[in-house]
C-alpha cells in the first residue's frame, strides 16, 4: 500500500487552498511557519482562520509581512530554499522543482530564459510561503504519490503585472500544458501559476478519484467567494495499492548547471580545470564550442553539480581557468535507477554498471577503465570485451 493523496480541484487550485488544505491535514501552521522562516524571512508570519464558504467549513491560511518590493530572479529563490535550516532536503527539492515550473512557463511567455526571467506574482513573500510550506507539508505528511482531479481555470480576464490578460494567465496555461482541464462557467480565475506549478510538479496522473482507503480530508479556502460553489480545495490523504509505473522507475533529483564562456584560456589549462572539477565531486563537466562575440571560436564550460557544491565548483573554475563569470541556474534531472556489479568473467572481475529501464528492463554497461585495463593485459580489444560480458549476461537472464 502506499500513502496516496488526491487533490479534488472542483474550485480549481491556488497557493493559499493547497497550504490551508494541508494544514487542515494535521500540519501545524507553526511548524510551516518555522520552516519558511528559516529561509531568512524572520519576520513573516503564517496563522491558520477557520471560515465557511458556502456553508462548508474550510481553513484559509493567512499570510503576513513587512511589506517590501523586490523582484526576485530564479537564483534569488534557489539561494533562499537553499539556505533553510529547518526544510527537510526531500522538500527543498520539491520546492526548487515548482519554481523551475514557474520559471519554465514565464521564459517562455516572455522570450526569456531562466536565468533572466524574474517572477512578479510568484517572487512575492506569500507566494514563496505557500510553495515552500506546501513542499514542507507534503514532506511531514509522508505522501508518496498525488493524483489530482481534472483542472477548471475558470474564464474572464485578470489584471497581473503586466496588464489585463485572459483567464487562464499565459504562464498558468504554459504550466498547464499536457494536464487535463475541466470545464467551468465561473467568470473568475480559479487557478493560479503557483497552484498549476504544484499539481504539475507533483501530480503522477490526472482523473478520477483512484482506489484508495481514505484516512483523513483537508479543505482548504480561497479568497474569493463563489455564488454557484464552495471556493475550496479538498485533498483526500489514504492508503491505495502500489501499481507500478513507469513514473516510479525513474529517479528524481535537483542539481544546479554553471556555465562560463572562455576565449582566452589555452587548452592545458582548461584540461586541469575539468580534472580538478571532478575531483572536487562534479557530476559531469563538457565542453561546448560556440562563437562569441568579435567572431572568436570559443569553449562553453558546463558544470552539473550538487548544490552545496556550487561555492566549491565556482571558486574552482575562477582560479583555474580564465573565466570571470558564471551563469547558474537549477535543473531538475531525470535519472533511471541504476546499479555498480562487479561480474566474474573468463578475463577476470570486471565491474559494470545495470540500468533499469521504465519497462522493468535492464541495460548494462562495461565500465571504460576496465575494459582497457583487461584488453590491454589480454591482447584484444575494448570491444571485445564488452561484446563478451554483455553475451554473458544475456545468457544469465535467459
Amino acid at each position: 500500500m502506499a500513502k496516496t493523496a488526491y487533490f479534488d480541484c472542483i474550485s480549481g487550485i491556488s497557493g493559499d487552498m493547497t497550504l490551508g488544505a494541508l494544514i487542515d491535514l494535521g500540519v501545524s501552521a507553526e511548524a510551516i511557519e518555522a520552516a519558511v522562516q528559516s529561509m531568512g524571512l524572520p519576520e513573516l508570519k503564517i496563522e491558520a482562520e477557520t471560515v465557511k464558504k458556502r456553508g462548508f467549513r474550510a481553513i484559509k491560511a493567512h499570510i503576513s509581512h513587512p511589506p517590501e518590493h523586490a523582484h526576485r530572479h530564479l537564483h534569488h529563490i534557489t539561494e533562499m530554499i537553499d539556505r533553510a535550516t529547518r526544510l527537510p532536503e526531500k522538500a527543498k527539492d520539491l520546492a526548487h522543482e515548482i519554481f523551475l515550473r514557474v520559471a519554465e512557463a514565464e521564459a517562455k511567455v516572455h522570450g526569456s530564459t531562466l536565468q533572466k526571467v524574474h517572477f512578479h506574482e510568484v517572487g512575492a513573500i506569500d507566494s514563496i510561503a505557500d510553495i515552500v510550506g506546501t513542499a514542507y507539508a507534503l514532506d511531514q505528511l509522508g505522501i508518496e504519490q498525488i493524483y489530482a482531479s481534472p483542472v477548471p481555470t475558470g474564464f474572464g480576464t485578470v489584471t497581473i503585472a503586466h496588464g489585463r490578460v485572459s483567464i487562464p494567465a499565459p504562464a498558468t496555461a504554459e504550466i498547464l500544458r499536457g494536464v487535463p482541464l475541466a470545464e467551468s462557467d465561473i467568470e473568475a480565475e480559479l487557478t493560479t501559476p503557483t497552484g498549476a506549478a504544484i499539481l504539475k510538479a507533483t501530480a503522477v496522473a490526472f482523473g478520477p478519484l483512484p482506489a484508495m482507503q481514505i484516512e483523513k480530508v483537508g479543505y482548504g479556502a480561497g479568497t474569493r467567494d463563489l455564488d454557484q460553489q464552495a471556493n475550496v480545495l479538498r485533498v483526500l490523504i489514504g492508503q491505495s495499492p502500489e501499481t507500478p509505473t513507469s513514473v516510479d522507475k525513474i529517479e528524481t533529483d535537483h542539481a544546479v548547471m554553471l556555465e562560463t564562456n572562455l576565449d582566452d584560456c589555452s587548452p592545458e589549462q582548461l584540461a586541469d580545470c575539468v580534472a580538478r572539477l571532478f575531483d572536487a565531486g562534479a557530476l559531469d563537466v563538457y565542453q561546448t564550442t560556440c562563437v562569441m562575440k568579435k567572431g572568436r571560436v570559443g569553449t562553453q564550460l558546463s558544470v552539473l553539480t550538487s548544490s552545496p557544491r556550487v561555492g566549491l565548483m565556482e571558486q574552482i573554475i575562477f582560479e583555474h581557468s580564465s573565466a570571470i563569470g558564471i551563469r547558474r541556474y537549477p535543473v531538475h534531472r531525470h535519472k533511471l535507477p541504476r546499479e555498480h556489479r562487479t561480474l566474474e568473467t573468463k578475463f577476470g572481475p570486471i565491474r559494470v554498471k545495470i540500468v533499469t529501464l521504465p519497462n522493468g528492463n535492464t541495460r548494462l554497461k562495461v565500465e571504460d577503465d576496465d575494459a582497457r585495463e583487461v584488453a590491454n593485459r589480454e591482447g584484444v580489444s575494448s570491444e571485445a570485451i564488452r561484446r563478451h560480458v554483455e553475451f554473458m549476461q544475456r545468457s544469465i537472464n535467459e
